[in-house]
């Protein structure tokens, strides 16, 4: 029986060569929000091993966006400029697509790379900044108090999606998803327990989700038509009160009436209280129950670890897409190795074709 996990799929006038993902992954080594040569390697090598498409990791659409002094952005004529050199490399030298995620970390911002403890960066210290959010609560107690947007902020913040997603598409990415998941502040405005706003964006759920379906539709109306758009979602935050997956429905199916393409849906992010139940593939029944409900391509992520785990996902129903983080850095070759376990022939860079096994 042919593979589907290796079966191509169309969005908008992008055709994808097969359903496997590498989900967006921070590097922490951008220098003001340009690409180095850091990145040029990074997702070069994961272009050329296989997938059908690449997501760079979260973007910061301004340098308050940022998670962190170390990552990506843009905001700039020179982020602009650095990442497009990359994106010209991966489509001369890789086998599949490359996507951007534009991010706003909000409250979750001036923080330390992984690499120093993650503590919070204070706005009156070296490399810190003033964070926002949709109420002034911190995400936990020992880090920044942001600033509740007003509406001049939140038109600010709009507006940077925007310019950003403009960049995006100058700079030639195929595809685009906004990261409105893992605490992050499309997120924050979505969930209870960030968004405390008693005006038209807090409230009851019709009010969390005005400021993110804004910008959504923003976004679309600058994004070319033919390169697909979707949305990254926590569809559930693990948290008694806090967002969940009943609600990630009622948003996706708004998304989708929007013209969204794709719906990535992890999980999680919003509040150090949550209480995950990890396991192989913990978060596929969320992309299927939120895929299904919206009557959009669903992208599944969490623990999907070989070719035959995720081969099963797809030719279920479960999800349209896989996507694989940790495990793609841990081998960026994991799409060979999949394509081989599942007997199916893809296309070698020609630099590594005597690798193949049958070769």
């Amino acid at each position: 029986m042919p593979s589907k996990l290796f079966s191509p799929i169309s969005m908008r006038g992008l055709t994808l060569s097969n359903r496997v993902v590498v989900a967006p992954m921070c590097q922490y080594s951008a220098k003001d929000g340009d690409a180095q040569d850091w990145h040029l390697m990074h997702l070069g090598q994961l272009c050329a091993g296989g997938p059908g498409l690449v997501i760079a990791e979260a973007t910061g659409v301004s340098a308050a966006g940022r998670i962190t002094p170390q990552c990506l952005g843009l905001y700039s004529d020179g982020n602009e400029a650095a990442i497009q050199r990359v994106i010209d490399f991966c489509q001369r030298h890789g086998t599949g697509q490359i996507g951007v995620q534009l991010a706003h970390a909000g409250r979750k911002a001036s923080t330390g790379a992984p690499s120093s403890g993650r503590q919070a960066i204070g706005p009156d210290e070296a490399d810190g900044w003033q964070t926002v959010a949709p109420s002034a609560v911190p995400y936990d107690k020992d880090w920044n108090v942001p600033r509740a947007l007003d509406d001049a902020g939140l038109a600010e913040v709009k507006g940077q999606f925007v310019a950003a997603a403009e960049r995006a598409a100058r700079a030639g990415y195929a595809l685009a998803e906004l990261h409105a998941a893992h605490g992050y502040l499309l997120h924050q405005f979505l969930s209870p327990i960030a968004n405390q706003r008693n005006d038209g964006y807090g409230g009851d759920l019709d009010g969390r989700m005005r400021f993110p379906l804004e910008v959504f539709a923003a976004v679309r109306a600058v994004w070319p038509s033919e390169r697909p758009l979707g949305v990254r979602v926590s569809a559930t935050d693990w948290v008694d009160g806090g967002w969940t997956v009943e609600e990630t429905v009622v948003f996706a199916q708004a998304l989708k009436a929007m013209d969204c393409d794709f719906i990535d849906v992890s999980s999680g992010g919003m509040d150090p209280r949550q209480e995950i139940p990890l396991g192989p593939g913990y978060q596929v029944h969320l992309a299927e129950q939120v895929g299904q409900a919206s009557g959009m391509p669903a992208m599944a992520v969490g623990m999907i670890t070989n070719g035959r785990q995720a081969e099963a996902i797809v030719a279920q129903g479960q999800a349209d897409m896989v996507a694989l983080a940790r495990g793609m850095l841990f081998d960026p070759h994991w799409t060979w190795r999949a394509a081989e376990e599942l007997g199916v022939e893809i296309p070698y860079p020609p630099q590594y074709a005597r690798s193949r096994p049958s070769a």
